[in-house]
């Protein structure tokens, strides 16, 4: 009676510890490398390509204009900002310059970065602000945030200014102002002229002040 009762207990037991061993002995499943952040753009560096509509859903991309021969700046914008507006109202400081270095065949874009629903973001929104702030240049919608993160944009506006040659050439404020009032200096128009009249840019990066860029969560 014990014999019958101990071969199937035995067999059970060995068939267990076989369960155990090959679990142990089975490669474990590689995890999912994980996605890595993109790597911001550095001053002298290749600036990121990108292609992005504007307000009417116009495209524009970057190397299109680089292989023009155009100098290209990028001002990260938020239309309700208190920081990114005063310099479009009432004084237009932006636009000032922006229609200065026009004339000089550079080519001035707007980014909005700003998620759908949050402020400042949209497209009827900065349709109204081009009105409003009576710019000459058009506001690119980036509302997926993708192209401000390549470019490390933190702040409305944080500022760059990209070569014939396709490089990074400034990143930062607009000017040596500060949240509370504008400056003096305005480092994009210097930088502008020097890498017009091929001279080095004296400034080449300035730290950005202004409201965060409303990215997505």
């Amino acid at each position: 009676m014990i014999e019958s009762f101990r071969a199937p207990l035995i067999a059970a037991l060995f068939a267990g510890l076989l369960g155990s061993a090959s679990a142990q002995d089975a490669p474990a499943e590689r995890a999912a490398p994980a996605e890595e952040a993109p790597t911001v753009a550095k001053v002298g560096d290749a600036a990121p390509d990108f292609a992005l509509k504007d307000t009417e859903g116009q495209a524009h991309k970057l190397s299109d204009l680089t292989k023009a021969g155009k100098i290209v700046v990028l001002e990260w914008f938020n239309p309700d900002c208190p920081v990114s507006k005063a310099y479009h109202a009432p004084e237009r400081s932006m636009k000032t310059v922006a229609q200065e270095l026009a004339t000089r065949d550079v080519v001035w874009l707007a980014v909005n970065s700003g998620a759908a629903g949050l402020q400042g973001a949209g497209v009827e929104r900065n349709r109204q602000a081009l009105k409003e702030f009576e710019m000459a240049y058009p506001v690119l919608m980036d509302e997926d945030g993708k192209v401000g993160r390549l470019y490390g944009a933190r702040t409305t506006p944080h500022m760059y200014v990209i070569g014939k040659d396709g490089k990074l050439a400034y990143a930062g404020a607009i000017d040596d102002g500060s949240p509370r009032a504008k400056g003096k200096v305005n480092y994009v128009r210097d930088a502008v002229l020097a890498l017009k009249d091929g001279k080095d840019v004296a400034v080449k990066e300035a730290k950005p002040f202004g409201c965060s860029v409303k990215y997505a969560n």
